[in-house]
C-alpha cells in the first residue's frame, strides 16, 4: 500500500454527523491499491461493550484516489474509531497517532467525534431534495404589462444586447404559472427584481423595492402567494457584494468624499473616487466602476444588508436566497447571514455562487448549497466527446467528495444560467447530446435546475445572447422536446431513488464514451444507459433479477442468461428500472 495516499482527518466532510443520530467517516486510498478497509468503532468510556469492525464501502473514485464511506450509529452519540486496511497479505491501521503496522490500544490514539450535538448537525431544507428548479430572467421572460415597459422597449424576440429592454415584467410571469406548472417545476429561482438601471439588475439602487419595469412589491407578493398555491417555491437573488454607483450611500460619497458618512460602507482606496486610468480608485466588481464593492465587514453595512434579508423572507414567505459574488464576501457576514435568514423561515434555501471548490462554505454555518458549475463543466465536456466514460466518472467520483451527503442531495445543478451558454448551443445545436445532458442532470444527485426557454429550444451563445426571449409562440417552440422535459421531470419527482438513492457507475471504461450508472435505494433500482457515440451500441452488464422495465414506456426488459444487453441508437440512452420488494 502506498502510505502516503491515506487520508483522512475527524471533521469537514471526512467525519461529520449526517442527522442527530448518524456519523459519516470518510477515507482516502490510493486508486486500485487497497482491497478492504474497515472502520474499528466504539465508544470510548465503554470500549469493550460497543467495539464493532464495520466494512467500508468503496463509495467513489478519482483518477488518483479511491473514496471509502461508512454510515455509523453510535450507541452514545460519540465515537472512537480506527480504520484498518488490507491488500494482499498487508494490513495497515490508520488513527489519531499516525499510520502503522501495529493495531491501535483503545480507547487511546483513535480518531474522535466527541458528541452529535444537534444544533451543530448540518440541516439542509427537505423540500429542496425534492425541487426542480426554473431559473428566470424577467426582463426577457414574458411582457404581461406594457404600461410599464421602459423607453425605447424593443418587439419582442429581438437580438439581446447588454443594455435594451424587451419589457419582461413580474405580471408575465403569473400569465404563465399555469405553463410553469404544466411542465412540472415546482421551483423558481428569479434574477435580481429590485430598483436598478440595467436591464440585468446586479447593480441595485432600492433593496427594498420592486423595480418599477417589473411592477411593485404589492404585486411580487400576489405571484409568491400565486407560485405557493400552486406548490411552487420562490428564491430571490441577492446582490450584497455591490450595488449600483446610483445606490444613495455611494452617492453621498462622491459628493462629500472624505466627509461622507458612508465612507467606511465601500473601499475607497484613492479620493476622489472617480475612474482613473481606466481602473477605478475604489473596490468594484471586476473592474466595473458602475458597481461599487461594499465593505461588509462594515456594522451599519452588515446590519442593512441582513435587514434587507429578513424584510423579504417575512414581507412576502421568500422561500430562499441565492447569493450573488458570494466568495468575494467575508466568511463571518455570511455565517451572521445565515442565522438571520433561518430564524425568520428555518426551511429556507441559501444557495451561494461559487464557481470552484465551495467547502468552506458548506459546513453548515453558511450556505446550504452552491450553484454547482463544475457539474455543468464535466458533463459538457463529457457529452461533447472531450473525455472518455472512465475520466468521466473520476470527475463525478471527484465532485461527490467534494461536500457531506446533505449537501451533495441539494447541490444547485444546472447545464447552463445566464452567465454562460445555452445548453443547445454548448452541445453544437445536437437535440441528441443536450437529451443525454438533460437525463443525466435528471437522475443524478442534487436540485436539478432548467433555465428558461431551454425546453423549448432557446439557443445563445454566451451573455448577453444567452439572455433571448422566451419563445410563447407554439409553432416556433420545440415541443418534441418540451415533452422530454416534462417527461424527465415527472419521472425524477415521482420516484426518490432518483433525489435521495445511492449513485454509482456500472461501466465507465478507458477509451468507451459509454456510460451505465445507477440510482438506488430501499424501493426502486434504477440503471441508466448511454451510448454517447455516433454509431449504434449494444451495451452489456451482468443483471441477475428479471423484473426489469422501462421506466418510460413500462416496457418488460429481460436480461439473457444473467446479463442485460441494452441496443442504442447513436447518442441514445434508455432507463430501466424495477421496484425493490
Amino acid at each position: 500500500m502506498l502510505l502516503e495516499a491515506l487520508y483522512h482527518v475527524p471533521r469537514d466532510k471526512w467525519a461529520y454527523a449526517y442527522n442527530p443520530s448518524t456519523i459519516h467517516l470518510r477515507v482516502r486510498t490510493k486508486r486500485d491499491d487497497v482491497e478492504q478497509v474497515f472502520a474499528m468503532t466504539g465508544d470510548k468510556y465503554d470500549w469493550q461493550a460497543t467495539y464493532q469492525e464495520l466494512a467500508m464501502e468503496k463509495a467513489a473514485h478519482d483518477a488518483m484516489f479511491d473514496y471509502w464511506e461508512l454510515a455509523v450509529k453510535p450507541k452514545y452519540k460519540r465515537l472512537s474509531y480506527a480504520f484498518k486496511l488490507m491488500a494482499g497479505s498487508e494490513t495497515v491501521y490508520m488513527q489519531d497517532s499516525g499510520i502503522g503496522y501495529d493495531p491501535p490500544t483503545p480507547p487511546g490514539e483513535l480518531y474522535e467525534f466527541p458528541y452529535i450535538h444537534e444544533i451543530d448537525v448540518f440541516k439542509v431544507p427537505e423540500w429542496a431534495k425534492q425541487a426542480v428548479f426554473y431559473q428566470i430572467m424577467p426582463e426577457r421572460f414574458a411582457n404581461g404589462d406594457p404600461s410599464n415597459d421602459p423607453e425605447h422597449t424593443e418587439p419582442w424576440g429581438g437580438i439581446p444586447k447588454s443594455d435594451n429592454y424587451f419589457g419582461g415584467d413580474l405580471q408575465g410571469i403569473l400569465d404563465h404559472l399555469d405553463d410553469l406548472s404544466d411542465l412540472g417545476i415546482n421551483a423558481i429561482y428569479f434574477t435580481p427584481l429590485f430598483t436598478s438601471p440595467s436591464n440585468h439588475k446586479y447593480d441595485t439602487v432600492d433593496y427594498k423595492n420592486v423595480d418599477p419595469q417589473f411592477g411593485d412589491n404589492d404585486l411580487l407578493k400576489q405571484l409568491v402567494n400565486a407560485c405557493h398555491e400552486r406548490g411552487i417555491r420562490v428564491v430571490l437573488d441577492a446582490v450584497f457584494n455591490h450595488c449600483s454607483e446610483l445606490f444613495p450611500p455611494f452617492q453621498d460619497v462622491l459628493k462629500y468624499g472624505q466627509n461622507s458618512k458612508y465612507i467606511d460602507w465601500f473601499h475607497i482606496n484613492e479620493f476622489p473616487a472617480s475612474i482613473k486610468n481606466g481602473v477605478p480608485t475604489y473596490d468594484t466588481f471586476g473592474f466595473f466602476g458602475n458597481m461599487p464593492k461594499f465593505n461588509t465587514a462594515n456594522p451599519d453595512v452588515k446590519a442593512y444588508l441582513l435587514g434587507v434579508a429578513e424584510y423579504w423572507i417575512k414581507e412576502i414567505n421568500l422561500d430562499g436566497w441565492r447569493l450573488d459574488v458570494a466568495n468575494e464576501v467575508d466568511h463571518h457576514f455570511w455565517r451572521d447571514f445565515r442565522q438571520i435568514v433561518k430564524k425568520a423561515n428555518p426551511e429556507a434555501y441559501i444557495i451561494g455562487e461559487v464557481w470552484s471548490d465551495s467547502l468552506n462554505w458548506l459546513l453548515g454555518d453558511q450556505f446550504d448549497s452552491v450553484m454547482n458549475y463544475p457539474f455543468a463543466d464535466k458533463v459538457l465536456t463529457f457529452f461533447n466527446g472531450g473525455i472518455d466514460g472512465y475520466s468521466f466518472s473520476n470527475d463525478m467520483g471527484a465532485l461527490i467528495m467534494r461536500y457531506p451527503q446533505q449537501t451533495n442531495e441539494v447541490i444547485f445543478n444546472m447545464l447552463c444560467s445566464h452567465d454562460t451558454p445555452r445548453l443547445l448551443t454548448s452541445v453544437g445545436n445536437d437535440k441528441r447530446k443536450l437529451k443525454l445532458c438533460v437525463v443525466f442532470l435528471f437522475t443524478y444527485i442534487g436540485t436539478p435546475c432548467i433555465f428558461y426557454g431551454d425546453e423549448v429550444g432557446l439557443s445563445g451563445n454566451g451573455d448577453p445572447d444567452c439572455r433571448k426571449c422566451m419563445i410563447w409562440d407554439p409553432d416556433k417552440q420545440d415541443r418534441e422536446l418540451y415533452d422530454f422535459y416534462k417527461l424527465m421531470i415527472a419521472l425524477r419527482k415521482k420516484h426518490n431513488a432518483l433525489r435521495e438513492g445511492r449513485f454509482r457507475f456500472l461501466h465507465a471504461d478507458s477509451h468507451d464514451p459509454c456510460i451505465i450508472y445507477e440510482r438506488i435505494d430501499e424501493k426502486g433500482h434504477f440503471t441508466i444507459w448511454m451510448n454517447n457515440t455516433e454509431k449504434k451500441r449494444t451495451l452489456s452488464h451482468p443483471m441477475n433479477t428479471n423484473d426489469w422495465c422501462d421506466a418510460l414506456t413500462g416496457e418488460r426488459v429481460m436480461p439473457d442468461k444473467g446479463t442485460m444487453n441494452i441496443s442504442l441508437d447513436s447518442y441514445g440512452y434508455r432507463i430501466l428500472f424495477r421496484k425493490i420488494k
